[in-house]
């Protein structure tokens, strides 16, 4: 079986998605994985077969959702200035943070496949985005927006987080999270800006339709 690389991924992506608009941004195309094809029920192992890490960017979570319909109507949160979305996956926030009017868009994901997958989403949308395929817990590159959706999802993550988020807005950037009832989102320090009732996949959460809430970090 021939393994994939991030270099070779193009035509693995454009196979197994379709180019669709995630229901709570209209506005926005992306590969996605849906019905008609089997990416979202591959198991862990049988990606790990082909050296496919899980393919977080085929799929429009909940918190990015909200977050780019936070932007998209918001546009003001952005424009003209530069916007780091953390954790991109698809680029999805990317791409709305570039059409809301964002002077420089930083996507960055440690997961190198989705420097392809991000490369196609923005061609879908005519934007324009840099990648940054490394881990940037606890860097400072000057963004005055920090873009993050569905990140509390794991506790030590959350942990190293929340530090950085907090150093970054001391020094005068503004931090929002979009997030539909993870675990480990703080209790404490945060403002609610925006409540949506996202579309989301069965498969992948518990229910049809997701609470998320867009925050700014106080």
């Amino acid at each position: 079986m021939t393994r994939l690389t991030p270099k070779s991924a193009k035509k693995f992506i454009l196979d197994n998605t379709a180019l669709m608009a995630p229901p709570h941004v209209p506005e926005v195309l992306l590969h996605l994985a849906d019905e008609a094809h089997d990416l979202w029920l591959r198991t862990e192992e049988e990606l790990a077969a082909i050296g496919l890490p899980p393919p977080f960017w085929a799929f429009a979570w909940a918190g990015g959702q909200g977050l780019a319909r936070y932007v998209l109507d918001h546009p003001e949160t952005v424009r003209g200035k530069r916007v780091l979305d953390f954790a991109s996956g698809s680029g999805l926030v990317a791409i709305a943070a570039a059409k809301a009017g964002a002077a420089a868009v930083t996507a960055a994901d440690i997961d190198p496949f989705c420097e392809t997958a991000i490369a196609l989403n923005l061609e879908a949308n005519l934007a324009e985005a840099e990648f940054l395929g490394q881990d940037c817990v606890g860097a400072d590159m000057g963004w005055d927006v920090v873009l993050a959706g569905d990140v509390f999802y794991d506790r030590s993550f959350a942990d190293r987080l929340l530090p950085w988020f907090q150093a970054l807005t001391a020094r005068g950037a503004d931090i929002l999270v979009g997030d539909p009832g993870r675990a480990y989102l703080p209790k404490d320090g945060l403002w609610s800006l925006a409540v949506y009732q996202v579309p989301v996949t069965r498969v992948l959460e518990d229910a049809e339709v997701k609470r998320t809430t867009v925050w700014r970090l106080a």
